[in-house]
């Protein structure tokens, strides 16, 4: 690895975290073909935010992404340099300054564009997600990031509403093109949120769950750096009960759609229910299993591996939605 990062452009796509950021894209771009489009074909209702705006608000997604993580590294070299060394960028192998400069013009970029593909689409205002987004980050990684769940919420807040901003941005389409929409479709924007909300509070949970899981990670170069992050102030064993919780409440989740599916189709075994037990149940309760055991720094980072592994199955599931 550290060879790999000697190479700029590596340390760059490191830097940016490029496999996260392709998820971020993969997510908008699933939900809105693969689980608004299902819901609204069904009804006769047609996409209407035109492709190449939805497009922009994913890039600018991405930008404003790939700027917090930026900005993270940037303000988190001295606990990186504790905890994970080997793989330390800014100030080895991409100088401060120039980490700085990719921070404001990806920030920049990203407000600018979500600006516009909120003006085009009539509606403005939207483009306070992105501009909330971009703030979020930055106090994020200046001040929440130590903090006791402050930080954890805020990272889990925004990865839950990376998933909510395709139906946000479709409905406003849908209520500017067909003035009366929302009246006459209550049940369509109903089913779409529903299924939307699933998908963001699954984002939401795990996301959180992993948060905490890090933080063990990180525990030594955190507390050696003057964080209060929950494993400092509650400790280990208090941390690893909490992500067992979040756990639970995730299986918890799942099981009632799996339920609500049974009720739908009356078949207890179909292709959405068993991906559910073996895509998602199954590894959760391996993660709980680890999580609970795991003692050492790379225990955790092998449980946070894990439930990023997770994570991506969970938006895979919306090729399961959509063919079933």
């Amino acid at each position: 690895m550290n060879k790999l990062l000697n190479n700029k452009g590596i340390a760059f796509l490191k830097l940016i975290r490029i496999e996260n950021l392709i998820m971020i894209a993969l997510t908008q771009i699933l939900l809105r073909y693969f689980v608004l489009q299902k819901i609204l074909n069904q009804n006769n209702i047609q996409l209407e935010l035109n492709s190449g705006l939805f497009y922009l608000v994913v890039l600018s997604t991405v930008l404003i992404a790939a700027a917090g993580y930026i900005i993270n590294d940037y303000f988190d070299m001295k606990t990186d340099m504790i905890n994970h060394p080997d793989t330390v960028v800014v100030g080895k192998i991409i100088k401060r300054r120039l980490a700085i400069i990719l921070h404001i013009t990806f920030t920049f970029l990203g407000i600018v564009i979500g600006m516009y593909a909120a003006l085009m689409t009539g509606y403005l205002r939207l483009a306070i997600f992105h501009i909330v987004a971009a703030t979020l980050l930055w106090f994020y990684s200046t001040h929440f990031k130590k903090q006791l769940l402050v930080g954890n919420i805020t990272v889990s807040i925004l990865t839950g509403a990376v998933a909510f901003m395709p139906f946000v941005y479709e409905m406003g389409v849908m209520q500017k093109i067909h003035p009366g929409f929302t009246s006459i479709h209550q049940d369509v924007i109903l089913s779409c949120f529903k299924i939307t909300f699933i998908f963001s509070l699954f984002a939401f949970i795990t996301s959180l769950a992993r948060e905490i899981i890090k933080d063990m990670e990180d525990y030594k170069g955190d507390e050696a750096t003057g964080g209060h992050t929950m494993p400092i102030v509650w400790g280990i064993p208090a941390s690893k009960l909490n992500v067992f919780f979040l756990i639970v409440i995730t299986v918890i989740l799942l099981t009632f759609v799996i339920y609500n599916t049974f009720k739908f189709y009356r078949i207890i075994i179909n292709q959405n229910n068993v991906y559910i037990i073996v895509a998602l149940i199954i590894p959760l309760i391996i993660l709980a299993i680890m999580t609970l055991k795991a003692k050492e720094s790379k225990h955790f980072k092998n449980a946070s591996l894990l439930l990023k592994f997770i994570m991506l199955m969970g938006l895979a599931y919306s090729f399961i939605f959509y063919f079933s």
